[in-house]
C-alpha cells in the first residue's frame, strides 16, 4: 500500500521558520531541500541532492551567480555568526560568482567570499575564506580566516592562523581549472531553465518533428496509438496509473527515487533516470521500466511543482518482497500542500 512522507521533517528549530527567498531567475532542481531563512540571489544554480537547511542556524545568504553542485550540504549551528559582505550578520554567507562543489560541506558559521571555487568533498567550518580563494579536494578549512587570493591545496588540514598565514597565491594554471568547472555548471544552469521555457523548447521541439517526418517516422495518430498501448501494458495498477494522472493534471512534474533496504532506513534515496517527459503515456511507461529496474528494492513516486521548484508529494509505490505501485485494494495515498 502506497503512503506518503514529509520532505522535510520538523526539528526542534522547525517553528515559525522563515520562507527562503529564491530569485526568479535562479535555478533551484527539485531534488534538493532548501529550508528556513535563505537568500539566493540572480543565476545562482543549486544542483540535484544538496542540503541547504538554515533551520538550527541561519540566515544564510547565497550570492548572485554562485552554483551550489550536487550533494553539497550547507548548515548552521544555533549560535555564531559571521558578517557578510552587506555589513549584516549571517550564519552562512556565500558570495557571487563561487564555486561550491559536489559533496563540499559549508558549515556556520562560515563566510565563503566572491569568485571563490570550493572543491569536491572539502568542509569549511567556522571560517573565512576571503575573495578568489581556490580550496581544492578533501581539504579542512577550520577556525581560520584565510586571506584574500589564497590556494588551498588537495587534502590540506588548516586549522590554525599560521597554516593559513603561509598559503600560497592562486597561480593561472589554477584559475584556469576552476573557470573551467564554472562556465560547465553555467551552462547546466541555463539549459535546466530551457528545459521549464516553453519558448526556449519551442524551436528545439519543432527542429525535432521536422526531423521525424523528414526520417519517415510515423504520424502522429498512429504514435498516439503507439504510447496508449504502450501504457496499457506498463503493469501499473490504475490505482497508481490515476495518481500519475493526477499529478500531471496539476501541472505538476513527475520523479522517481530508490532505495534498497539498508539506504531505506537511512533515508538515502537515489534519484531514478528517464522519466523527462510530461505525456501521461511515456511517464507511465518511464515509470513502469523504473519498477522493473529497481524489483526488490524501496521506489517511491515524486510529484514537482516546477513553478515552486519544490516538492509536492512523496509516496512509497513499490516495497521489497510487497505488491507492486499500490496493487491492494486500499488506496492509503494522499499527498500534501508545499
Amino acid at each position: 500500500m502506497a503512503f506518503s512522507t514529509q520532505a522535510a521533517p520538523p526539528t526542534p528549530w522547525s517553528r515559525d521558520l522563515a520562507e527562503p527567498k529564491i530569485d526568479d531567475t535562479a535555478y533551484v532542481h527539485s531534488f534538493s531541500n532548501i529550508i528556513g531563512d535563505v537568500e539566493i540571489g540572480p543565476n545562482v544554480l543549486i544542483a540535484s541532492g544538496t542540503s541547504i537547511r538554515a533551520d538550527e542556524g541561519g540566515p544564510f545568504y547565497i550570492g548572485e551567480g554562485t552554483n551550489i553542485q550536487d550533494g553539497v550540504v550547507i548548515h548552521g549551528l544555533e549560535d555564531g555568526r559571521v558578517v557578510g559582505d552587506d555589513q549584516k550578520e549571517y550564519s552562512v554567507w556565500i558570495g557571487k560568482n563561487a564555486s561550491i562543489t559536489h559533496m563540499s560541506l559549508i558549515h556556520g558559521p562560515a563566510y565563503v567570499g566572491d569568485d571563490c571555487f570550493i572543491g569536491f568533498r572539502s568542509t569549511v567550518f567556522n571560517a573565512r575564506v576571503g575573495e578568489g580563494c581556490i580550496v581544492m579536494m578533501h581539504a579542512l578549512v577550520q577556525d581560520v580566516e584565510i586571506p584574500p587570493g589564497k590556494y588551498v591545496p588537495s587534502g590540506a588540514v588548516i586549522t590554525n592562523q599560521q597554516q593559513a598565514d603561509r598559503l600560497p597565491d592562486v597561480e593561472e594554471q589554477d584559475r584556469t581549472f576552476a573557470n573551467h568547472v564554472v562556465a560547465i555548471n553555467d551552462a547546466l544552469r541555463a539549459g535546466y531553465q530551457c528545459a521549464e521555457d516553453d519558448s526556449c523548447m519551442m524551436p528545439i521541439r519543432k527542429e525535432i518533428a521536422e526531423n521525424a517526418d523528414s526520417n519517415g517516422h510515423s504520424s502522429p495518430d498512429s504514435s498516439h496509438k503507439s504510447f496508449r498501448s504502450m501504457s496499457s501494458n506498463t503493469g501499473l495498477s490504475s490505482e497508481l496509473q490515476q495518481r500519475v494522472r493526477q499529478l500531471l493534471g496539476q501541472g505538476y512534474r513527475i520523479g522517481a527515487e530508490y532505495a534498497d533496504e539498508r539506504r531505506f532506513r537511512t533515508s538515502s534515496w537515489k534519484s531514478a533516470s528517464g522519466i523527462h517527459s510530461d505525456r501521461e503515456s511515456e511517464v507511465l511507461q518511464s515509470l513502469g521500466d523504473c519498477l522493473a529496474d529497481h524489483a526488490g528494492e524501496y521506489v517511491r513516486l515524486i510529484g514537482i511543482d516546477p513553478k515552486a521548484k519544490r516538492r509536492v508529494c512523496e509516496e512509497i509505490i513499490q516495497k521489497p518482497g510487497g505488491p507492486v505501485s499500490g496493487s491492494s485494494t486500499g488506496s492509503g495515498s494522499r499527498s500534501y500542500s508545499p
